[in-house]
């Protein structure tokens, strides 16, 4: 039995503009020793500074439990450090050490570079039109 669809797999055709997108950074991450999970939350320290826990959880995409453990190995390898929150001891701040701040700024350019280059191969009214119909998206998906 086969089933007609009327519109393309649209999850499926991000996760697969995901995938592509990763192929031109997963190399440079991987010389640095990093995940994906560590650089998403490397990238969200490097935007924010210090953050809550579940702020980076949501921004990284990464669930809690999952997350508890990236962040124990990032710890140990130096790159994060994390601290009760001073106005509420419930809560859990993190912060890039120095050492992660350094990988952050040598990423940056790396990753810098190939929006660059997606700019000029798509041009840079297709990249604005790219990010609007995505943020459009999210934005009705999750009013």
């Amino acid at each position: 039995m086969s089933t007609t669809f009327v519109h393309r797999n649209l999850p499926r055709l991000l996760l697969q503009a995901r995938e592509s997108v990763m192929t031109h950074t997963r190399p440079s991450l991987r010389e640095h020793g990093l995940s994906d999970q560590q650089w998403r939350v490397l990238r969200v320290l490097g935007e924010h500074g210090t953050v809550e826990t579940g702020r980076v959880a949501r921004e990284a995409y990464i669930l809690g439990p999952s997350l508890t453990g990236v962040l124990a190995r990032m710890e140990r390898d130096g790159l994060i450090r994390r601290e009760r929150d001073p106005a509420d001891q419930r809560r859990t701040v993190v912060e890039a050490t120095p050492r992660g701040r350094k990988m952050v700024q040598r990423l940056s350019c790396t990753i810098e570079d190939h929006y660059q280059w997606l700019e000029r191969s798509l041009g840079k009214q297709k990249l604005a039109q790219l990010y609007e119909l995505l943020d459009e998206l999210i934005a009705l998906e999750h009013p």
